[in-house]
C-alpha cells in the first residue's frame, strides 16, 4: 500500500555535509506528517525532525541549526540536509510517514561520520 525508499547515506568526514532523500509511493493522503529518525547501536531510536504537509517543522535539540528537513509534495519526497556533521550523528537514518492513524517506515540508510 505505502512504501518509502531512502537514499543518500554514506561515509563523510566530521564537519562535512550529506543530503538524505526518502520517496513515498502508494496511497498518500494530502494531510500527513513525514519525519526522520535515527538509531545508533546501543542507543535508543531518536526523532530527528518532522515536517507537516503545510511545511511546519520541528527538530531535536541535538541537530537544530545544523540539519534542515524539507519536502516536495508533488513528489511525495522528504529530504534531510545535514551540515556540520559530528561523530555522534553516526546512525542508521529512517524516514516515516504518518497519516490517518497509520505510520509507514523506510528501510533505513547508514550515515557514518569519521574523524
Amino acid at each position: 500500500q505505502v512504501q518509502l525508499v531512502e537514499s543518500g547515506g554514506g561515509l563523510v568526514q566530521a564537519g562535512g555535509s550529506l543530503r538524505l532523500s526518502c520517496a513515498a509511493s502508494g496511497t498518500i493522503f494530502s494531510s500527513n506528517v513525514m519525519a526522520w529518525y535515527r538509531h545508533a547501536p546501543g542507543k535508543q531510536r531518536e526523532l530527528v525532525a518532522h515536517i507537516t504537509s503545510a511545511g511546519s517543522t520541528n527538530y531535536a535539540d541535538s541537530v537544530k541549526g545544523r540539519f534542515t528537513i524539507s519536502r516536495d509534495n508533488a513528489k511525495n519526497t522528504v529530504y534531510l540536509q545535514m551540515n556540520s556533521l559530528k561523530l555522534e550523528d553516526t546512525a542508521v537514518y529512517y524516514c516515516k510517514i504518518s497519516m490517518r492513524g497509520s505510520s509507514y517506515w523506510g528501510q533505513g540508510t547508514q550515515v557514518t561520520v569519521s574523524s
